[in-house]
């Protein structure tokens, strides 16, 4: 098997990845979006606009 991010042979400690490296490279790249698959569903997109608004008004509140 070889590691998704670089091709090398994996390694057992970090399968499917070959070292603590390219899972974290993999891990950013899931946490950035990089992974999703665009949607074209309105429902979806009236979702994400929800999400985006909940967020900004809970970060304008004082800590």
């Amino acid at each position: 098997m070889t590691c998704p991010i670089c091709k090398r042979e994996t390694v057992r400690d970090f399968r499917p990845f070959c070292s603590r490296r390219c899972a974290d490279v993999d891990l950013g790249r899931w946490v950035s979006g990089a992974y999703a698959v665009p949607s074209r569903d309105p429902e979806d997109v009236e979702r994400a606009i929800d999400a985006v608004e909940e967020i900004l008004r809970n970060s304008a509140r004082p800590h």
